[in-house]
């Protein structure tokens, strides 16, 4: 349909001339034909209004102008007119009070009695008078003796001459102001008296200023006025402008006659055509309803010109046209019809606020569009579903989510349940004979169904047990009326009846040819009855479910293989040791198995090794991997390795595993690993550590001060194979050295530096045990779905008592082995371990005898009483003693044979200056 000009609508704007006294657009009147439908005369008479009126419209706003000028004329005048009366009174009125304030300050100035009374009071007074008389701007300051003769004066000729004026009121002590027309012109004069210290008038002062001179604020305010008044001629002129452009873009700059035939044809295809049109105004009103319009909305004859709330439309319909939303083809209900409506704004291009919708009969579209909404709300389940359900590899969770999302959607209740072994992770045998419920979806909380956890039996020859033997949905539109069903559980059957349930789809949940469990769907009375329709949309929502739970049940499978291998290569209990109070801690990823593990390793001499480390990746591989690292770690640890060498030899194992993989499997992906390894002395107090990628440790001393010591980052196992570097702390008695991965202090949504800070606010507390460390850092810590895993060592430290430690220098002299067999004896009865003399007499006689022959420098020999006696002989020889068996005739050889024999272990460790070789002895 052509657009009408002016617009939309072909009605004029709201508040336009020619409208009714309220501001509302004249509407057309409805009128009748002789068919009794409405008429089309009333919206073309007022067309007709409204075009003849154009003309006239033009003229007013020519008369508006010309009115507009005429009252800002008189306006400019009348304050004009105004200021200048205020300006003449106000520069009078400023004229008196700087006079009077000069005339009076110069009266009153220091000297000026003096001057008075000086033969010569000019010479003093005039340079005075002369200089106020210009500071302050007035026009003359004259100085009188009581006579009226002046001493001073802007002339120089008209000193000592008769002052004018009226000094009589002065002399007697009063002010005098007056306002006179001299040679100058009309100003205002002041006369004060001068008086003496006693009170007597002694001369008078005069001071006088042209009132031509004083500018007073009224002045100042003529210009804005004249400038405001300019101001208000433009902005009518702007106004006219502005309201004679408007009509001219409403009438297109058509004469009368021409819109007039216009109106009439659009008037004319306005209301033949057979679709419904209305033109609402931008405030919701009907402004125009077309035929058609009316036929399809059943409007009344009075319709327009109301809200469009109060025409008797629809409420969905009504909505629609308040809303003042464009509409392409919305299908909108209007009583036993179905219309179609488009909706678009009248405002484009400049057109008057509204909008105009038009309307098609579609009723014949009904069943077509009520079978289209069942299909797209199919459809939609069907999505929500397939987004919805199996988000987690959890079977529990999985069941959960399909009992959520078809409930009330599809269904009043929904029962999923599974066979035991699923729920383990395993695939349960050919035929389940056992089920659990493991998801419940219900509208109402009194369902009489059977809760979550409940175990049932499958009874054979059921309607049940059929269905899962055959693995066919089975639907059950009535179920008062059918009795086959209730073999499984007559009782529960009987509830379920008397509840109100009628009908119920059974789906046994079937992925990759393997019976998992089942699902039902019930439906109560006042729901509609399950079709067929229904029965194959359940089968494809169970189908997408069975291969979810399936997915999760293998995943559960592989995970709880993967955790048992982990707690399987993780130390079960620690080993005893006096050199430190240990607690740990190890929490596994919800998400899946990871690499990290922890160890403590004693070692000789009452040391102890603490390790902590991180094995890069999740699964299977990771935990196998980790499981070797641990191995190699305690075969370097019995080597009595230093930590950096230990952290070399294993660098070179992750190596030869990376390339091992690469070799079998074509994988060149790097297993890579982190690690910290550090040994405590409880006789020296010292810590050695050394750390391959690994998070630094922190140090909590006795005061409660938490520290993260800085160490030798080097890289990570397996990338680098640069060179390890140690570092050695002193640890006072007391002290806690902690240990972690990298899963306690970062994550996803954590950054290491706020985790560090936390950590350190978590072990600021003294006086806890590393028990109650352990649990507190956790509590503080642990995220809420950790997403890697947590392996965490609290260590107390401990000293070695120095009543437990016997330290001797031994002279290279064979001699000397007798000195020291006698001391060791000593000490051993003061420790009251006499029986342990002859043995390890025996010993060091072996180790020092030794150390004497074959090394050089100094000998030390230190006897350590801790959980076993331990002999260490030290020297400066780095050559290692090796244990063999002497032939029968050799004279040597023997020696530690009998050292390995008596003792319950032995061995070699090196140090920087040399080897220490060491026993250990049970105590009884």
């Amino acid at each position: 349909m052509a657009r009408i000009p002016g617009r939309s609508g072909g009605l004029p704007a709201a508040g336009s001339a020619g409208g009714d006294p309220s501001g509302r657009p004249e509407q057309p009147r409805a009128s009748r034909d002789s068919s009794g439908r409405p008429g089309r005369t009333a919206p073309i008479r007022a067309t007709r209004r409204w075009i003849r009126s154009a003309p006239s419209r033009l003229s007013v706003a020519g008369q508006v102008f010309a009115l507009q000028v005429l009252v800002v004329l008189l306006l400019v005048a009348a304050a004009v007119v105004a200021l200048v009366v205020q300006s003449n009174r106000d520069s009078v009125e400023e004229a008196k009070n700087r006079s009077v304030a000069v005339a009076q300050t110069f009266a009153n100035s220091p000297g000026i009695v003096a001057a008075l009374q000086s033969p010569d009071p000019t010479v003093i007074l005039q340079p005075k008078a002369q200089s106020v008389r210009i500071q302050t701007g007035v026009d003359f300051v004259v100085v009188l003796n009581t006579d009226g003769i002046r001493y001073t004066h802007p002339l120089p000729d008209r000193i000592g001459k008769k002052f004018v004026g009226n000094i009589e009121p002065a002399l007697g002590g009063g002010v005098v102001v007056e306002q006179i027309t001299g040679t100058i012109g009309p100003l205002v004069q002041a006369i004060v008296p001068v008086r003496a210290p006693s009170g007597q008038v002694v001369g008078l002062v005069s001071a006088g200023i042209t009132i031509d001179r004083v500018v007073s604020a009224s002045d100042r305010q003529l210009p804005i006025v004249l400038g405001a008044a300019a101001g208000a001629l433009l902005l009518a002129t702007g106004g006219t402008a502005l309201v004679s452009r408007r009509l001219r873009r409403q009438t297109h700059g058509l004469d009368p006659g021409e819109m007039t035939r216009m109106y009439e044809h659009h008037d004319a295809v306005l209301h033949a055509v057979r679709e419904g049109v209305l033109i609402f105004s931008g405030g919701g009103r009907l402004l125009l309803a077309n035929d058609e319009a009316r036929r399809l909305l059943g409007l009344p004859a009075d319709a327009e010109g109301r809200p469009v709330g109060e025409i008797g439309l629809d409420p969905a319909m009504a909505a629609l046209f308040a809303s003042g939303r464009m509409v392409t083809d919305d299908v909108v209900p209007a009583g036993e019809r179905l219309i179609a409506v488009n909706v678009r704004p009248t405002d484009r291009d400049g057109g008057p606020p509204g909008s105009v919708a038009t309307l098609r009969d579609s009723t014949e579209l009904l069943g077509l569009a009520g079978r289209a909404d069942v299909a797209r709300r199919r459809l939609r389940l069907l999505y929500d579903a397939g987004v919805t359900v199996g988000t987690t590899l959890d079977v529990t969770r999985t069941a959960e989510e399909l009992a959520r999302v078809l409930v009330p959607r599809f269904a009043d209740f929904v029962s999923v349940d599974l066979a035991e072994q699923v729920l383990d992770g395993d695939e349960p045998p050919a035929g389940i004979s056992r089920m659990r419920r493991a998801a419940l979806g219900a509208v109402a909380q009194d369902a009489p169904f059977k809760p979550v956890g409940a175990l049932f039996d499958v009874v054979p020859d059921t309607p049940l047990a059929a269905s899962l033997s055959g693995g066919l949905a089975v639907l059950e539109p009535d179920l008062a009326g059918a009795g086959h069903w209730r073999t499984q559980d007559p009782e529960g059957a009987a509830r379920i009846v008397e509840y109100g349930v009628r009908s119920l789809i059974r789906v046994p949940l079937r992925a990759r040819g393997v019976l998992l469990g089942v699902v039902r769907f019930w439906r109560l009375e006042q729901t509609e009855t399950f079709e067929g329709d229904d029965l194959s949309l359940a089968e494809e929502l169970v189908a997408h479910a069975a291969v979810c739970i399936d997915n999760a049940r293998r995943y559960t499978r592989e995970h709880a293989m993967a955790v048992t291998l982990q707690h399987s290569l993780l130390p079960r209990s620690l080993p005893p040791q006096n050199a430190l109070e240990v607690a740990h801690r190890y929490l596994p990823a919800q998400a899946g198995v990871g690499g990290d593990w922890f160890d403590v390793i004693p070692l000789a001499g009452t040391r102890v090794a603490l390790v902590v480390g991180d094995v890069v990746g999740h699964g299977l591989h990771a935990a196998a991997t980790m499981g070797r690292l641990r191995t190699a770690i305690h075969n370097f640890s019995a080597l009595e390795l230093p930590p950096d060498e230990l952290l070399g030899h294993l660098d070179e194992l992750v190596n030869r595993i990376d390339q091992d993989e690469a070799a079998n499997l074509g994988d060149s992906a790097v297993t890579g690993a982190t690690c910290l390894y550090a040994v405590y002395d409880p006789v020296s107090r010292r810590c050695t550590l050394a750390r391959a990628g690994h998070p630094p440790p922190a140090v909590v001393h006795p005061d409660g001060t938490v520290e993260f010591p800085t160490l030798p980052a080097g890289p990570p196992l397996g990338l680098a194979g640069m060179p390890f570097e140690t570092a050695e702390l002193e640890l006072a008695e007391g002290s806690l050295l902690v240990l972690y991965t990298d899963g306690l202090v970062e994550d996803r949504t954590r950054d290491i530096d706020v985790g560090l800070d936390l950590l350190r606010a978590a072990l600021a507390h003294p006086g806890r045990t590393p028990e109650e460390t352990c649990t507190e850092v956790l509590d503080a810590m642990l995220p809420s779905h950790p997403t890697d895993d947590i392996a965490l060592l609290v260590a107390r430290t401990r000293v070695l008592a120095e009543d437990h430690v016997a330290e001797w220098e031994v002279p290279s002299d064979p001699a000397a082995v007798s000195g020291v067999r006698a001391a060791v004896s000593a000490q051993l009865a003061d420790w009251g371990l006499e029986e342990a003399a002859f043995v390890t007499e025996l010993i060091l006689s072996e180790l020092i005898t030794n150390a004497i022959r074959y090394a050089t420098g100094p000998i030390r020999v230190r006897l350590l009483r801790d959980r076993s006696l331990i002999c260490e002989v030290s020297d400066t020889s780095s050559t290692s003693p090796h244990l063999r068996y002497a032939a029968t005739m050799d004279e040597g050889g023997r020696g530690l044979f009998l050292v390995a024999q008596f003792a319950e272990r032995w061995g070699t460790r090196y140090t920087g200056s040399g080897k220490v070789i060491w026993t250990e002895q049970p105590l009884a």
